[in-house]
């Protein structure tokens, strides 16, 4: 692996850690249910957490590593052509597929439990009764889960589109169907020297 795709697989391993960590933190500094207060029959008091910053800070990371393994690569789905489609290409488009499909669902864990966990003073009326909304169990974790998936798929999809691109047989020719390689062959010209006929002989040849 050349220097350049080392670093970039490392930073992006690093944020998807990141983003991991913080999001398993968010799990388990999020608000339960039992510290939620009843101020009023209609109010309800949360207490302060730590979960809104994790959970965005996780979200920020998953989106920062998403967007540095996808800026060098390009879409995939662009770079198909007849002639360029192997094995490799297809490992490559299955890995693209699932990093930007566990990307979205994660994103969207984390986004929307940070955004339910910052409620203050909040009131829900659902057929005429009251309830206090907290995140359910699970959605940080998720989402964190999710992250180091795309992540690692994400890396995943770097390293065989390089591979792809670096193979020596990029149209999928088979073993038999190369260029042959040689120098030319040419038939040995032999050289005669000239034979020469006295005027006369020819011209008694001609007449008789």
């Amino acid at each position: 692996m050349e220097r350049k795709g080392l670093v970039l697989c490392s930073v992006v391993a690093f944020l998807g850690v990141l983003s991991a960590a913080t999001g398993f933190a968010a799990e388990a500094t999020r608000i339960k249910a039992s510290e939620v207060k009843f101020v009023s029959t209609t109010q309800c008091s949360y207490p302060r957490s730590p979960a809104l910053g994790l959970g965005l800070t996780a979200a920020a990371a998953l989106l920062v590593a998403h967007i540095i393994i996808n800026i060098p690569t390009g879409c995939i789905c662009c770079k198909r052509t007849s002639r360029s489609w192997n094995s490799y290409w297809t490992k490559a488009l299955v890995f693209y597929v699932i990093s930007w499909f566990t990307f979205v669902i994660a994103f969207l864990l984390l986004l929307t439990g940070s955004a339910l966990n910052d409620q203050h003073g909040e009131e829900s009326v659902y057929f005429g009764n009251y309830y206090c909304y907290v995140v359910k169990p699970g959605v940080f974790a998720g989402g964190a889960v999710l992250a180091i998936a795309s992540v690692v798929f994400g890396i995943f999809y770097y390293l065989t589109l390089n591979t792809a691109k670096n193979t020596s047989d990029p149209w999928g020719n088979s073993a038999g169907g190369g260029i042959a390689m040689g120098q030319p062959q040419f038939p040995t010209q032999t050289s005669q020297d000239p034979v020469f006929v006295h005027e006369d002989t020819y011209n008694r040849r001609q007449f008789t």
